[in-house]
């Protein structure tokens, strides 16, 4: 786990607020809550997500991927240049490998992902120098609320209270 590059932008705790909001729209599922939201160079929101993995049965519906989509459906285009991605925890091969795809400069996050985070945990995909697009990261953002909002999620599973 690496600290923060830079210090938190009252911005980013923001957007991370909604972000977490997101999150909370699983609660109707068994999804893991993971949030995140895509936000334009002026700090518009262009496209929100949240895991619906279970929900719609497809593995590539993670919250990074679905905001990434909607953002992509908004602007009518596939370069989200100049864009932030927040994300409520460290996104993981997959997610930071689309947000490279979508030439995404700042991804922002909350929690680590200590097993399957791509973003400087396990592995670093949004720094790698080997790819054509490299991301500024953001680590560590009201890492508390997030960390909790899933330790709280597993907590539940684990002792059968967990959603339907």
């Amino acid at each position: 786990m690496s600290p923060a590059l830079q210090p938190v932008d009252p911005e980013h705790r923001a957007w991370m607020g909604l972000a977490l909001h997101a999150a909370e729209r699983t609660r109707a599922s068994v999804d893991v809550p993971i949030g995140a939201v895509v936000i334009d160079p002026e700090g518009d929101v262009l496209g929100t997500g949240w895991n619906q993995r279970e929900e719609l049965g497809d593995p590539t519906a993670h919250a990074e991927v679905q905001a990434i989509r909607a953002a992509a459906l908004r602007l009518g285009a596939w370069r989200l240049e100049g864009c932030t991605l927040v994300v409520t925890l460290e996104p993981c091969a997959m997610c930071a490998g689309a947000s490279v795809l979508a030439r995404i400069p700042r991804v922002v996050f909350g929690a680590w992902d200590e097993k399957a985070g791509a973003s400087g945990s396990v592995f670093d995909v949004l720094r790698e120098r080997r790819l054509n697009h490299w991301t500024e990261v953001v680590a560590g953002v009201r890492e508390d609320e997030c960390a909790a909002l899933l330790r709280e999620f597993f907590a539940a599973q684990r002792s059968g209270s967990g959603a339907p």
